[in-house]
Order: C-alpha cells, then structure tokens, then sequence
C-alpha cells in the first residue's frame, strides 16, 4: 500500500475545512487513491507527471492533485486540494 504525504499548502488546505462531510468525501477519495494511486487522469503539458482525481459534493468539483513516487517505497505525495475554479493555474504557480 502506498504511504500518502502532504505538502505544506495541501495540508494548509485540509487543516482550514470545516464542514465534516466534505472532510469525509476527501478522506473517501484519499483512500481510492491510496488503494489504486492510478485511478487518477494523468495531466499533460506543463503539469506533466501529475495525476488528478475528482471528488464531487453537493453539486460542486473539487479536485485533488499528487505525485507518484515508486522508486524506494511506494508514495503519494498530495499537492494541492481545492474547488475546480482555477485549480491548475494555482497548481501551476505552485510547482514553478
């Protein structure tokens, strides 16, 4: 099973949620992803090397962003979590 980590501004994210169910469907999502890291749609272009999953509540996108790394032992490295709106060019500015 891969080990999944956090970085700063994902954790930031995580940590200002309030809303409990939104919570759960994240967590729900975390597990799919941590279960089957490639369930995710691999971007293209600048974001090259990135996956994204959906996660869908109460009518609205919202998307989660990783990294694979499987080199010594297997890991997720979540980058960014948030709503759709501008989601990729806030992830752009963050991996640059």
């Amino acid at each position: 099973m891969y080990e999944i980590r956090f970085s700063s501004a994902a954790a930031k994210y995580f940590k200002k949620l309030k809303e409990e169910k939104l919570k759960e469907a994240y967590k729900a999502a975390l597990l799919n992803i941590q279960a089957n890291p490639f369930i995710g749609h691999k971007k293209q272009g600048d974001l090259a090397g990135v996956y994204g999953h959906d996660v869908r509540y109460l009518g609205i996108n919202y998307e989660i962003a990783y990294l694979i790394h499987e080199e010594n032992r297997p890991l997720i490295i979540v980058l960014l979590a948030g709503t759709r709106e501008n989601f990729y060019e806030e992830l752009k500015r963050y991996i640059k």
